[in-house]
């Protein structure tokens, strides 16, 4: 098993479209931050999880790879899901765990294919 951004960001992708949090929480560094610009940035391995084991039971989301780019230590990953909506995550590994991760998407859109609630102002 090769630990290069690309290859753990290929790995990270697999367990996501098994939507194992647990197994997912193992890919990142205890003080990790995972900000999906969409919602407010997670910190921590324990927080990290804790949103996986939530978004995996609210949606059955299946991400398909288009590109995985690699610059030094980044994975650049843009992805499709089945029901047609696009994204695009970067990972920041560090000794063969994310570090951190954003990730661009339309939340509404999500929201909105997925039939759940949509925020109200």
């Amino acid at each position: 098993m090769n630990n290069s951004p690309k290859d753990i960001v290929a790995q990270w992708v697999e367990v996501f479209n098994q939507g194992d949090a647990l197994k997912i929480s193992e890919f990142y560094h205890n003080d990790a931050v995972n900000h999906q610009v969409a919602n407010e940035p997670i910190k921590g391995k324990e927080n990290i999880y804790q949103m996986f084991l939530n978004e995996f039971k609210m949606a059955e989301m299946v991400c398909i790879v288009e590109h995985i780019f690699e610059d030094g230590e980044w994975a650049i990953l843009e992805w499709k899901d089945p029901l047609g909506l696009r994204g695009c995550g970067f990972f920041h590994v560090v000794n063969g765990k994310i570090k951190f991760q954003r990730g661009y998407w339309d939340k509404l859109s999500f929201l909105r294919m997925h039939n759940l609630p949509l925020p109200t102002e």
